[in-house]
């Protein structure tokens, strides 16, 4: 896949956001009327577009009749040995950068705390969090392959 795109109320809040999460911004241009920047980080690329008057997005993570996007999925398989300590850090870094920019970031919002989930033959770690305009984001770790 060559990217996913983001669209944003505030690409200079998700440009933040994103950049705590480790992506850097790489191409900054513009979609016709509006802002637009690719991002590439955690082995992959996130294109963000800023859409002028947005309406506030789908709850895609708790409505259960949703249908549509649910959530980009990060494998920090190779990034981290431990997904709560991981989260811990993140945790800390969004509120050392909120507490002194609150105007561009917030503290961060888990929408799952780490867990062990099977799927298939295959035991993973899960959380996830919300983006700047609530987007569900999943990171997930390999623990385990069953026999």
């Amino acid at each position: 896949m060559h990217h996913a795109s983001i669209r944003t109320a505030n690409i200079h809040k998700a440009i933040a956001f994103y950049e705590q999460l480790g992506f850097t911004v790489c191409d900054r241009f513009t979609t016709g009327y509006t802002l637009a920047c690719w991002m590439e980080g955690l082995n992959s690329r996130i294109e963000l577009i800023q859409i002028p008057q947005p309406k506030p997005a789908p709850d895609a993570f708790t409505d259960e009749h949703y249908v549509g996007y649910y959530h980009l999925s990060f494998d920090l398989t190779e990034i981290t040995p431990d997904l709560s300590n991981w989260l811990t850090n993140l945790k800390e870094r969004f509120l050392v950068v909120a507490r002194n920019n609150p105007d561009l970031l917030q503290p961060l919002k888990i929408l799952l705390e780490p867990t062990q989930q099977q799927i298939g033959d295959k035991i993973y770690e899960v959380t996830f969090i919300a983006d700047t305009d609530n987007l569900p984001l999943e990171f997930i770790r390999l623990l385990a392959t069953l026999p």
